[in-house]
This record gives structure tokens, C-alpha cells and sequence, in this order.
């Protein structure tokens, strides 16, 4: 099962409506900056993490898009409808989209974070 890219544009519809965004950088690239709502799944913890994902389409992300890629084959690969992010936060950010700091998901438009602070629980 393959993987699709998408742009900002889709992206941040896919967000608006609710699909679940993984963060597959590391949790200090994460906290440095992450789109508001987005789990923090670092790309080597993706295999033994997937079953912990609220069920639904991911949208994976990076800062340009080189790991999301292989995030999102990873996921797919586990069964789960996947998309990367082409262009990752960067291109996020380019288009006038805001980034969130910390290690904390954040708040989204719609929805919350609550489910996923249920699931990931606070991070240190």
C-alpha cells in the first residue's frame, strides 16, 4: 500500500476536519516547532506505536518532507491510510500557517488535543 503526497493546501483542510497529524521528527525537533494538535511519533518508533493512533487517516509530517515520506509508507505499509506532508512545517509555515512550540500537542481548530493527551499523556 502506498503512501500519497499532499500540499499545504489539502493538508491543512485534511487538519481542519479533524484527521490525526503525526509528527514523525524527533521530540526536540518537535518542541522547536509542530503543527498545533500534532503527536509527536518519532519515524524509528513507528512501527511499535501505530496500534496507539486513534483510528482514521494520518497525515505525516517533518520539516520539509523527506521522513514524513517514509513515515506515511510505514504507515500504510501497517494498514493505515497515510499521506506526507510534501514540504513538512516548513511549508507549513510558508504559507502562513502557525507552528506551535513545546512538547505539548496544542490546540487545534476542531477538536482538541483531548483524546491524544489521553493516549500520549504528558511529555517530559
Amino acid at each position: 500500500m502506498a503512501a500519497e503526497e499532499i500540499d499545504v493546501e489539502v493538508a491543512h483542510a485534511m487538519w481542519r476536519a479533524g484527521d490525526l497529524v503525526v509528527d514523525v521528527r524527533t521530540p526536540a525537533e518537535y518542541a522547536h516547532g509542530h503543527i498545533a494538535g500534532a503527536v509527536n511519533v518519532p519515524l524509528d518508533a513507528i512501527p511499535l506505536r501505530t496500534g496507539e493512533l486513534p483510528p482514521g487517516q494520518i497525515i505525516a509530517v517533518c520539516s520539509m518532507g523527506n521522513r514524513s515520506r517514509k513515515g506515511a509508507e510505514t504507515f500504510a505499509r501497517a494498514g493505515r491510510t497515510a499521506f506526507s506532508l510534501r514540504g513538512g512545517t516548513k511549508a507549513w509555515a510558508g504559507a502562513g500557517l502557525s507552528l506551535v512550540t513545546g512538547s505539548e500537542p496544542g490546540e487545534r481548530e476542531r477538536g482538541g488535543p483531548g483524546v491524544l493527551r489521553r493516549l500520549f499523556g504528558r511529555r517530559g
